[in-house]
């Protein structure tokens, strides 16, 4: 063999280990079915990192809020420990992805429940009833009424703009593309509210004293935890659907969401 040949043959050995061991590592992170989990003693679920009151980090680093909970329960359900979780934080255009490609066993990351991704994914009942809410700075905006004909902030190309314009038809709707550039827009008077899921306006209205929330929602939307499609996996669904039953029966999951200020 000349040092051509195996300067290739160098290359070609280190590209297949390299193949190898990314397989090994994709394998080892892939989706369980219920057996599998309770085997390899380690629930793998998505969650947020940046969601206020659902998933956050605290002063320390470590991972808070009610969804976080949940996670932690179901591991205390499937494999009798609540520290036999890996939570992987995912941003909002994966999580339903990372369960579809099988990265995860569960997603738990404020998922609405919609016709649409129940085509793709599984869902377990609900936990929580979110909806879309109305947060403003500006003490003479009260209610519904108060804003006709006003200008109110709403992410562009979200579901709460149907709602709008279901509800409040007189409101004048001001699309952006992040809440960052709603909150500038409120606190130059270019608008005078922020219309956007409730539960996220609530965390908003606890960290900064300056926001207030409408009481009222103005929808009603059941969030789930998404779980991969397939016969497989139907115990591991009806297990956590049991478990969240019984949470609910039992009072655990209300006492978790008062805690977190979710009421």
């Amino acid at each position: 063999m000349n040092k051509a040949q195996s300067n290739r043959f160098r290359s070609l050995f280190f590209a297949l280990l390299l193949i190898a061991s990314s397989g090994s590592w994709q394998c080892s992170a892939r989706a369980g079915t219920l057996k599998e989990i309770q085997q390899r003693r380690k629930l793998i679920v998505a969650v947020k990192d940046n969601l206020p009151l659902f998933g956050f980090r605290d002063s320390t680093g470590n991972l808070q809020g009610l969804e976080i909970d949940i996670a932690r329960k179901l591991a205390t359900e499937i494999v009798d420990n609540p520290e036999f979780v890996r939570l992987i934080p995912v941003v909002n255009q994966d999580r339903l992805k990372v369960a579809i490609e099988g990265n995860v066993d569960l997603t738990i990351a404020r998922v609405t429940i919609t016709p649409t991704r129940s085509r793709v994914v599984d869902f377990s009942r609900y936990y929580y009833l979110d909806g879309t809410g109305i947060i403003t700075n500006q003490a003479k905006i009260a209610k519904n009424s108060d804003l006709i004909g006003k200008k109110v902030a709403v992410l562009n190309n979200s579901t709460t703009i149907a709602t709008l314009k279901y509800i409040l038809p007189q409101a004048k709707l001001v699309g952006v593309n992040s809440y960052q550039e709603a909150k500038e827009l409120l606190a130059t008077d270019k608008v005078v509210a922020i219309a956007a899921d409730r539960s996220l306006l609530i965390g908003w209205s606890k960290t900064d004293p300056k926001y207030h929330l409408f009481p009222n929602k103005l929808s009603t939307e059941a969030l789930g935890i998404v779980i991969p499609k397939g016969l497989q996996y139907d115990p591991l669904r009806q297990l956590v659907d049991r478990s969240i039953d019984r949470w609910q029966t039992e009072g655990w999951l209300q006492q978790r969401i008062q805690y977190w200020g979710l009421k």
